[in-house]
């Protein structure tokens, strides 16, 4: 059975943190509780599709107010603002980052999110139980990414099946070619290339430009991490990417809807 690199890492440290923190959080809240939250939680919105569209430029914008690679990002700006602010300016999705203890993110934030946008939402997040998946879709979010080097074969098909029984859809994110080869496995319909290498932190544009041949015809594909101008994602269309998560470079923008408009019209 593959699993995750093994060796200490900042990725290690936050997914050991994050077992521990579900752990205690099942036995307070448990899978039923969030079971039947979640069916009372409202339609889902469309995540692969809108991702999908043709003819226009794909942005998943992100609301992220710090992280273990930039430190303090954007710790002033109330989450719906910052989603209507994305909305207005055309993104076609939103992201959340729920991860409180690394990027200062919380469930709360989602749900604010959720609540002030006609846009699917995306859960942000390091997703190693099933549990958070139910989680997930109980604060109404639509979408949950789930990073391959952080789960086990096993882990991955369980979440995957998971997602779809609970009916958000599932952003598998890679880095390598062993890792999309597991997601492509797994089923994932919705591949993400993530630039940044989460063990080492270190960020390139040519991880996205190097898997794309690689990802299968169908497969609704997100680059994620390190795009910073329209070039980069005129590059990055051209490779055959259908979406671009763009968070950084908009939430450390004075403006973080302006920016997003900014960097759409560059790429058109």
């Amino acid at each position: 059975m593959s699993g995750p690199a093994t060796g200490a890492s900042v990725l290690d440290a936050i997914v050991a943190r994050t077992r521990a923190r579900v752990d205690r959080e099942k036995a307070r809240r448990p899978t039923e509780v969030l079971v039947r939250a979640a069916g009372e939680a409202g339609p889902v919105r469309p995540f692969a599709a809108a991702l999908a569209r043709s003819g226009r430029v794909n942005v998943i914008a992100e609301h992220k107010r710090r992280s273990p690679s930039r430190g303090a990002i954007r710790e002033d700006l109330a989450p719906a603002d910052v989603a209507r602010g994305y909305e207005a300016a055309g993104a076609v999705a939103v992201s959340v980052l729920t991860d409180e203890a690394h990027f200062g993110g919380t469930l709360a934030h989602l749900v604010e999110v959720r609540g002030a946008v006609g846009l699917p939402v995306l859960r942000k997040d390091f997703v190693v139980d099933a549990w958070q998946v139910w989680e997930t879709r109980a604060a109404s979010a639509d979408a949950v990414l789930l990073i391959v080097a952080a789960l086990t074969d096993a882990e991955l098909g369980l979440l995957l099946s998971t997602a779809r029984e609970a009916g958000v859809a599932a952003l598998v994110e890679v880095h390598d070619v062993r890792e999309l080869e597991r997601a492509l496995g797994a089923g994932a319909g919705v591949v993400g290339v993530n630039n940044r290498d989460l063990r080492t932190l270190e960020v390139t544009l040519e991880t996205s430009l190097t898997l794309a041949e690689r990802i299968p015809q169908g497969t609704v594909t997100v680059a994620e991490s390190g795009i910073r101008s329209g070039a980069d994602i005129r590059r990055l269309r051209e490779a055959g990417f259908s979406a671009f998560l763009v968070g950084e470079h908009l939430m450390s923008a004075q403006d973080p809807g302006e920016a997003l408009r900014a960097l759409i019209e560059e790429a058109a």
